[in-house]
């Protein structure tokens, strides 16, 4: 008996959004990154691999407020996160939700 081949599934790799805490799609959610200087930014690069700690949010505000709220992001990105910092990215996740 002849077994046919099984057509290969490309896996598709799974974040969890630190806020919510739900796994999505890695391409789903929005990279925030401290590089190697202490600066925290949005990894808007398309391949989402600039050098640094990564953490994962949900293009959405009210995942942003958890994370501000339980201090959930700063515990991921083990470096605690000035007010002004909060308000850049606020700025930088409305725009990216945006486009």
């Amino acid at each position: 008996m002849a077994r046919g081949r099984q057509p290969k599934v490309k896996k598709v790799p799974q974040r969890m959004c630190v806020g919510c805490g739900q796994m999505r799609p890695k391409k789903e959610l929005i990279r925030i990154v401290r590089t190697p200087e202490g600066a925290i930014e949005l990894d808007t690069s398309p391949s989402g691999k600039r050098p640094g700690r990564g953490a994962y949010l949900c293009p959405d505000s009210q995942c942003l407020a958890k994370a501000v709220k339980g201090k959930r992001l700063e515990r991921s990105l083990e470096q605690p996160i000035s007010d002004e910092v909060w308000t850049q990215l606020e700025a930088q996740l409305g725009t990216v939700k945006a486009e």
